[in-house]
């Protein structure tokens, strides 16, 4: 029997399946502003695997692996080569297409990118902030309030007081808590944005995977 680790309890236990009989997988995808690189290949690679290990047993499914489509690094690339962000990954997409084609790796059922699911991101702000989960920061984003959230850090099982602000990235102005992290980015001029309760903007790289 295939087991897994489970990290929100830090055991092994046997992969199960839906009412319905299938095995539905969620891998977090590329940020399409680039090439792939050795990473992405590892982990193509290793989804791509353990999903033709479980179709060979017989079970039926469904894998889903995310596009980020839009965030600021694309937008940087796109200005960069005088080019609209959607040209840009469109042509990164269709290369990243080609790499699977090339390693012999099976496309995931659905791909979906997050320009596609902006009213669904929205829609999971909104309730958010209706929750107290997330704020309107002094700079117009709107920001997950990680302390609300008694339950964050439970799958990493680290605690909140322990994590580096600003480690990875700069720290965003306006945030009440330098742990919180932006949820819906208000738009610079000539930036590309959709139209929202709290301005035009995109949604930012955390919301993207829900």
């Amino acid at each position: 029997m295939l087991q897994l680790y489970n990290s929100l309890n830090s055991k092994l236990q046997p992969v199960s399946s839906g009412k319905d009989g299938k095995i539905r997988i969620y891998v977090c995808g590329i940020t399409v502003y680039d090439l792939c690189h050795i990473g992405h290949a590892r982990s193509m690679v290793v989804f791509d695997a353990y999903v033709s290990y479980l179709r060979s047993l017989g079970r039926e499914v469904e894998y889903v692996c995310n596009i980020t489509d839009i965030d600021d690094k694309i937008i940087k690339r796109a200005e960069l080569q005088n080019i609209s962000c959607d040209q840009l990954t469109t042509t990164m997409i269709d290369k990243m297409h080609a790499d699977l084609q090339a390693l012999g790796l099976a496309r995931p059922d659905v791909e979906p990118r997050a320009t596609q699911y902006i009213p669904q991101m929205q829609s999971m702000i909104e309730d958010l902030i209706a929750k107290q989960y997330a704020y309107i920061a002094d700079n117009g984003d709107v920001c997950f309030a990680v302390r609300n959230f008694k339950d964050y850090g439970k799958l990493s099982h680290r605690k909140l007081d322990d994590l580096i602000s600003g480690a990875r990235v700069e720290v965003e102005l306006g945030k009440r808590d330098p742990a919180d992290f932006v949820l819906w980015k208000l738009a610079k001029a000539g930036e590309p944005a959709w139209d929202s309760p709290w301005g035009a903007g995109r949604p930012g790289w955390h919301i993207e995977c829900s």
